[in-house]
């Protein structure tokens, strides 16, 4: 069986892609913390780019060399319309406050986008999360896909499941928030499951040649 490192420190993520791509086959996707690599300051240089690809790609360029293992990596973000696309690759880090983490770095880069959209109508307020997955096998193999999944920004939050934006994300054809949404049919539409079901048949194409 072919191991394939998924390599993210988010708990959340890791379920997300550990969901969508759970199904009885010829890959394990393992765990930074399976393998033994542990979190260290080099790390966050590695999101430096101002593209999501080119940050995915770091990341498992980076963890790949670390453990030997094919590797896939994420970048993903929120860009909504009426900030030109802000706040994208800078998501995570939008409010500036590195002093926070988890649920407080949530909740403190929520803030910031509803002071930033502040009196504006719903049909300003358009969204977009955006994500894109890297796949690298030793020097040579890469491939990124892209998922993405379109919405609109409330004025206040609504539900308590998911995490970063999710409370604000609003998905009219669900009339919902992805906080508001199950696991399960979160998994169906959000970006990421995209992406990984994007990702899960190249890895399919790419057992099969490296078995042939």
């Amino acid at each position: 069986m072919a191991h394939v490192l998924v390599a993210t420190r988010s708990a959340d993520k890791l379920r997300e892609i550990q969901h969508v791509l759970a199904s009885p086959g010829e890959i394990e996707l393992v765990s930074l913390q399976d393998v033994g690599i542990h979190e260290s300051a080099e790390e966050e240089n590695l999101e430096e780019f101002e593209t999501f690809e080119g940050n995915a790609l770091a990341k498992a360029r980076y963890f790949a060399r670390l453990s030997g293992l094919p590797t896939i990596a994420d970048d993903s973000g929120l860009c909504v319309d009426a900030l030109g696309g802000a706040p994208g690759v800078w998501s995570k880090r939008f409010s500036g406050r590195t002093d926070l983490l988890g649920i407080e770095l949530d909740q403190a880069n929520n803030e910031l986008l509803l002071k930033r959209l502040e009196g504006l109508p719903l049909e300003q307020r358009g969204a977009h999360y955006l994500c894109a997955i890297a796949y690298v096998d030793g020097d040579t193999a890469a491939s990124v896909v892209r998922g993405r999944c379109d919405g609109i920004i409330l004025s206040e939050l609504r539900g308590t499941q998911g995490f970063g934006y999710d409370p604000l994300f609003f998905i009219p054809s669900e009339n919902a928030t992805f906080a508001e949404l199950s696991r399960f049919r979160k998994n169906e539409l959000s970006h990421r499951a995209q992406a990984v079901r994007a990702l899960a048949g190249f890895l399919a194409r790419r057992l099969d040649e490296i078995q042939r």
